[in-house]
C-alpha cells in the first residue's frame, strides 16, 4: 500500500513555520499591550482559524477567554456564496465584553464583516480582527482589521487550519496548491 505525500499536491510554500510564528508573536505582543487592563474574549471560527487561534493565544501574557463559532458561506464550493449562517453560536455573552476575531484569512471580507456587525450588535463593548492572512485582490468590502498578518496573492492556499474539500489542515505552512487538485486532474 502506498501512503500519500500532500507534498504531491503542494506547488509552493508562500509562509514557513517560522514566518508564521513570527508573526503570531508580533501580533501577540501588540495585544498584551492593548489589552493589558481589558479582560478579553478570543472568538474563532471553526475550523480554518483553529490552529491560528491555539498558536496565538499560547502567545498571550494576559488572560483571555476563548470560544469558538461555526459559519458557513462556502456551501459545497470553493468559492464564497456571500450568505452566511450560523451553524454553531458561541457559549458567551458578548454584551459588554472586549472581543479579538481571530481568523485565519480574509477573503472576500464578506464573512468577517458580518460577524464584527454581529457581535456589535449583541452589545460587545469593542470588536477588533487579527487575520494571519488577507487576499487584497479578492476583497469585495473593506474589513478594518486591527492586526494584520500577511497579504498573500490570489492563490488558492491550504495548511494551518486552512483547508481544500477538508484535507490540508495540518500544514505546519501556507502553501499554494497545484489547480489539477482543485479544478479536477482531467489526465
Amino acid at each position: 500500500m502506498q501512503i500519500a505525500d500532500v507534498q504531491d499536491d503542494i506547488d509552493r510554500v508562500l509562509l514557513t513555520k517560522e514566518q508564521i510564528e513570527k508573526k503570531i508573536a508580533e501580533v501577540a505582543a501588540q495585544v498584551d499591550r492593548d489589552y493589558a487592563d481589558k479582560n478579553v474574549l478570543l472568538l474563532a471560527v471553526l475550523k480554518g482559524a483553529v490552529n491560528t487561534l491555539v498558536a496565538f493565544s499560547s502567545q498571550l501574557h494576559i488572560n483571555a477567554e476563548i470560544d469558538f463559532m461555526s459559519l458557513s458561506s462556502y456551501g459545497d464550493g470553493a468559492v464564497s456564496s456571500g450568505k452566511v449562517t450560523i451553524r454553531q453560536d458561541m457559549s458567551v455573552d458578548v454584551r459588554g465584553r472586549h472581543v479579538l476575531i481571530v481568523e485565519d484569512i480574509v477573503d472576500s471580507g464578506l464573512t468577517l464583516s458580518w460577524l464584527m456587525a454581529l457581535l456589535r450588535e449583541r452589545g460587545a463593548a469593542s470588536v477588533e480582527a487579527f487575520a494571519l492572512l488577507n487576499k487584497p485582490s479578492r476583497n469585495k468590502v473593506h474589513v478594518e482589521v486591527k492586526y494584520p498578518g500577511y497579504e498573500i496573492p490570489d492563490e488558492f492556499v491550504v495548511g494551518f487550519g486552512l483547508d481544500y474539500d477538508e484535507r490540508y489542515r495540518n500544514l505546519d505552512s501556507i502553501a499554494a496548491l497545484k489547480p489539477k487538485v482543485y479544478e479536477g486532474d482531467h489526465s
